[in-house]
């Protein structure tokens, strides 16, 4: 057995060797290192099937320690994956290939999730584990009933992401995580004693965590610790003694074989103590059945599933196949449209965080996907409704998280959860906290997720907590994130609005920021129609002879429509634009955008509370901008407000003077 073993694991390394080699660049060390107890999960343990690859119960397999990735491609094309041929291992890191350098995810290919920025993966996880949760609590046990296992390496465990959500998922009692920590003791400045001293063993157990160690090297022993942690009422975390570079007779052991091809004359070498005779990229028939026959006999375990699932009736399927396809988003049309009724008759002076709450408890009603949370900040967020129920160790019958001051553990466990699949995962924080949540809101909108962010508290409105907590570069930097949308509603319509169209938009990530100041309502006539998909839209003009554009967004809308006033008062005719959402602005085309800006005749303003930056592209070289490029101040937001000079006032001199030049 163990012979069959060491071929299997030695042709993980070795394409993993002559890949990194081909593209004279790449992570060799690690593959080679991790190889047998990726065969060990592979062969004995893990439930996957190669012709489907996004079943629901199969164990999900994330490779945190991104920069090894070449130990993901061997397998997914060593087990049958259609997604990745030997070509494309030759085409690592190459352009177009699905080999990237670190793991991309892309739907149905087995590469479950993006990773490669260290801690991510951990943080999927958790977020993969609790959906497993949550659709177990939903489907039963003998439907949903498998594992999450991770690779992650000493980088991943000193990231200040895999602190937050270890201890998340500890909390949360997820006896389905397994992480397996390659604890090679090599980084790539040199020894991991440069920089580390923790007692693993202690800080795992502090977390409520299993810790178990093993060899690494030994199948037998590596085998009896997966047993044992899939009995498990806990995660558990395996600390895999291993030897970078494994079978490298001068660089195994060493940081020289962490990030950097090996070389042709140590590949040689590596060939020969391993007892390796085929050439590059060349498995021998008889490995590679053996590997082909491991992803053919997993496959099976789907076709005994799918007997189980018959057996449980029409109602349990229907209600699954519903989940996992968003069926019940096709009633939020005609929900938005009601309740936008509702409140235009009403026109309600509200916070847009009680708005944004308002939308979740009557979509929540509606759609059983939705799953939130916030990281500390439910009441200030308002992100937790009457129908919120809370999701608790052993009990994940409910459908609100508390994330805890976890901001970052938060935002990646919310990808996770978005990827499990059958999951739109919201998230609360402050505005200015996104900066906590970035590299994972990065990564929603590289992978295409989606994601709901919900950052209220959203301009110097915050007032008396002061500039610590006063966002002002938040805005236009998260709109700087390619396929991110931004959203910054003004009252209750562009609100619901705002949620419907992130609710439907399944190829990326949104963040709807919101005021903590009340606002009034601003259409002043109705419309089924959801004007904010547009991204800007006019709200008023005092005359069909208007030489004058008031654009703004969010809580400034309010000032924009002060200021038409008193521009009226001085015979200065103009017209309001709300511009929710620039991203989806700058998709209109050409004559729409015209028509909103009208460049050639108009002289405008734009009015946010935030870095004006970003703004210039609507204002080009015929207007201003009204904003703030300076930190807040702690004080009334009205105060605030005008000590930055942002107000009506301000918006009628410069419209003054612009209409002079």
């Amino acid at each position: 057995m163990n012979r069959n073993i060491n071929e299997l694991s030695n042709a993980i390394r070795f394409l993993s060797i002559d890949a990194v080699q081909k593209a004279n660049s790449g992570h060799p060390g690690m593959p080679m290192g991790m190889a047998d107890v990726a065969t060990v999960l592979f062969k004995y343990h893990l439930r996957f099937n190669p012709k489907n690859p996004d079943w629901i119960n199969r164990d999900r397999f994330i490779l945190s320690a991104g920069h090894g990735s070449m130990l993901l491609y061997s397998l997914l094309y060593l087990t049958g994956y259609e997604s990745i041929s030997l070509n494309d291992l030759k085409n690592f890191r190459q352009l177009n290939s699905i080999c990237a350098g670190h793991p991309e995810y892309t739907k149905k290919s087995g590469i479950e999730t993006t990773t490669g920025p260290l801690g991510q993966g951990l943080g999927n996880s958790v977020g993969m584990a609790i959906g497993e949760e949550i659709f177990r609590k939903r489907f039963g046990s003998d439907i949903i009933n498998h594992k999450t296992f991770v690779i992650a390496s000493d980088g991943d465990l000193m990231e200040g992401i895999s602190h937050e959500v270890m201890s998340l998922a500890g909390h949360l009692k997820l006896k389905n995580l397994i992480v397996f920590f390659d604890n090679n003791k090599i980084s790539i400045d040199g020894s991991t004693s440069l920089s580390v001293s923790d007692n693993y063993k202690k800080r795992f157990e502090s977390y409520g965590w299993n810790f178990q160690e093993t060899n690494g090297h030994n199948y037998s022993q590596i085998d009896k610790t997966i047993k044992k942690a899939k009995k498990s009422n806990k995660p558990t975390v395996i600390s895999c003694k291993t030897i970078i570079g494994y079978g490298s007779p001068n660089k195994s052991g060493k940081a020289s074989s962490h990030g950097a091809p090996l070389g042709p004359e140590e590949i040689n070498l590596v060939r020969k103590k391993l007892k390796w005779k085929s050439e590059p990229f060349e498995i021998p028939d008889n490995i590679l059945n053996s590997w082909r026959e491991i992803g053919e006999n997993s496959g099976k375990e789907e076709v005994k599933w799918n007997e189980k699932l018959e057996k449980k009736g029409e109602k349990i399927k229907t209600e699954l196949n519903n989940m996992i396809n968003f069926s019940e988003l096709a009633n939020l049309g005609e929900l938005i449209k009601k309740k936008k009724k509702e409140f235009f008759d009403q026109k309600p002076s509200l916070a847009t965080r009680q708005c944004s709450s308002i939308a979740i408890e009557n979509i929540s009603e509606i759609l059983n996907n939705l799953i939130g949370g916030s990281a500390d900040l439910s009441g200030s967020n308002n992100t937790k409704t009457p129908h919120s129920k809370i999701i608790k160790p052993k009990n994940f019958k409910g459908n609100y998280l508390h994330y805890g001051v976890r901001e970052h553990g938060m935002a990646s466990a919310m990808n996770g959860l978005a990827l499990y699949g059958g999951i739109i995962p919201y998230g609360g924080t402050f505005l200015i906290f996104s900066d906590y949540c970035r590299p994972a809101i990065r990564l929603s909108a590289l992978m295409g997720l989606r994601v709901i962010y919900i950052f209220s508290h959203d301009s110097i409105g915050l007032g008396e907590d002061g500039p610590t907590h006063q966002p002002i570069e938040h805005l236009s930097s998260l709109r700087s994130i390619p396929n991110l949308k931004v959203y910054r509603p003004a009252d209750i319509n562009e609100t619901l609005e705002c949620w419907e169209l992130s609710l439907n938009s399944s190829e990326n990530p949104s963040a709807i920021a919101l005021s903590r100041q009340k606002l009034p309502y601003i259409n002043k006539e109705f419309s089924e129609e959801n004007k904010c998909k547009l991204g800007a839209y006019e709200i008023n003009r005092t005359s069909h002879d208007y030489n004058m554009i008031l654009i703004a967004s969010g809580s400034e809308l309010e000032i924009a429509l002060e200021a038409q006033k008193k521009l009226l008062n001085e015979n200065i005719q103009s017209k309001v634009i709300s511009m929710p959402c620039q991203e989806l602005f700058n998709e209109q085309n050409n004559d729409y955008k015209e028509k909103i800006l009208e460049t050639k005749s108009c002289k405008r303003i734009s009015i946010e509370a935030g870095s004006v930056k970003g703004w210039d592209n609507y204002i080009k070289n015929n207007g201003s901008s009204v904003g703030i490029d300076n930190f807040g101040k702690s004080a009334p937001y009205k105060e605030i407000y005008n000590h930055f000079d942002v107000n009506s006032d301000k918006v009628v001199e410069i419209a003054r003077e612009l209409i002079k030049k």
